[in-house]
């Protein structure tokens, strides 16, 4: 499996940990619970094989972290129902902005 797909899964695993996270209701859930446990284990194993197949760490991270916080805000307004606005919208492009051009610098 090549890092672009570990980092795909990564970032699902991520995703699906945090958002079971808040369906936890402080870990009183028992099936969101151990999907916290689950996504998050998954999340750290597939980006330990992203770094061990050679992708920068900063670029691997920011990729990481950038696809996570915008997909768990996604998530958040389609199915928790939390509100969005301009500022956090503007946010988020800001964050993807971001890792674009840290993953342009690696390159350069």
């Amino acid at each position: 499996m090549g890092a672009y797909l570990y980092l795909a899964l990564a970032i699902a695993a991520e995703v699906t940990g945090t958002v079971s996270l808040k369906l936890s209701d402080g870990f009183s859930r028992l099936l969101p619970s151990v999907l916290v446990v689950v996504g998050y284990g998954v999340a750290f194993f597939a980006l330990s094989q992203v770094l061990k197949l050679g992708l920068p760490i900063g670029v691997a991270y920011a990729i990481w972290a950038a696809a996570g916080v915008a997909l768990v805000a996604l998530v958040g307004v389609l199915f928790l129902k939390e509100p969005v606005n301009l500022a956090m919208l503007s946010g988020l492009v800001l964050v993807v902005g971001g890792v674009v051009l840290i993953e342009v610098g690696s390159n350069a």
